[in-house]
């Protein structure tokens, strides 16, 4: 498979991200082939997997990676922009990703590039998206706001679902009107929140779980009467086309890839609070290691 220096671009791109806005295998989408098992001798035991620096995937990809490397595979992992990433994927640029957020994150992204990649399905079910504000707050619905936090909405990176859905929510709401959105990356605008909430002061950001910050903090979703959010969401498996013949066994790893809410947001909390990423997925793999077992056990 071509490889292009995605890495440095990665990089690059990884500096106008940060993580995030929103995990799992599969809900057996694209497993029913009758692709050989894989073993020692498949044909190119590299994989690299493509990622968007958000907080659930920075969690899910390296432990996606360590399940992989333990079955003897070579895998990098690469920290790209989202339209960066899917083209990746799409382009066989890279192997796949465990990030794609559905149906309304990556909504435009998924439709653009669908025809060029395979959708192994759900890893992870239930993740939501919305307008997050600490439970002191008096306020339960978006309706409700009015002056709070300098009529300003804290969001994540420009472009991000999420915020395209927040901005839109300022035209549908009319209490919205003179608001602004105002765009930074899902590290900043964690760091706005933690200080709000230490000071106990109004805060309003753009924000989606799974996420460490529910863990870490007493915060709610403000109620959306208008649907402008949508429903709950999923993340989603992408590989490249020729993934299940290239590494039929990889490919069968990633399809079975699943876990839910709580798990992810264990990895993600030990992140946050120092541990390194690799660490907290082995962390998580030693402690889950039944769950693993099953993903495994899929590809043989």
């Amino acid at each position: 498979m071509f490889k292009f220096d995605w890495k440095k671009l990665g990089i690059a791109a990884g500096l106008s991200l940060s993580l995030v806005a929103a995990g799992c295998g599969s809900d057996g989408e694209g497993s029913e082939d009758s692709a050989d098992s894989g073993s020692s001798d498949e044909k190119n035991k590299e994989i690299e997997l493509a990622y968007v620096e958000w907080d659930t995937e920075v969690a899910s990809t390296n432990v996606v990676k360590q399940v992989l490397e333990d079955e003897g595979f070579d895998v990098t992992i690469t920290p790209l922009d989202n339209a960066v990433m899917w083209q990746s994927v799409a382009n066989n640029e890279t192997d796949g990703m465990v990030a794609a957020w559905l149906p309304g994150t990556h909504g435009d992204l998924y439709e653009q590039h669908k025809s060029d990649l395979e959708d192994l399905g759900a890893n992870l079910e239930g993740a939501k998206i919305g307008m997050v504000v600490p439970e002191y707050m008096d306020v339960s619905s978006i309706e409700d706001l009015s002056d709070e936090a300098d009529k300003t909405i804290t969001g994540i990176e420009p472009g991000a679902g999420v915020v395209k859905a927040t901005e839109k929510a300022t035209e549908e709401y009319d209490n919205l009107a003179d608001w602004e959105v105002k765009t930074s990356s899902s590290g900043a605008m964690a760091t706005a929140l933690g200080e709000a909430v230490e000071n106990e002061e109004d805060i309003v950001v753009t924000g989606w779980s799974p996420h460490w910050k529910f863990q870490k903090y007493d915060l709610k979703y403000l109620e959306d009467p208008k649907g402008v959010y949508g429903e709950a969401e999923e993340i989603k498996t992408m590989v490249r086309k020729d993934l299940k013949e290239d590494m039929p066994k990889a490919y069968k790893i990633l399809d079975a890839f699943h876990w839910e809410p709580a798990d992810i947001e264990s990895v993600m909390l030990d992140i946050q609070n120092g541990t390194d990423p690799e660490e907290a997925a082995a962390n998580w793999i030693k402690d889950n290691q039944d769950k693993v077992d099953e993903w495994v056990k899929a590809a043989e």
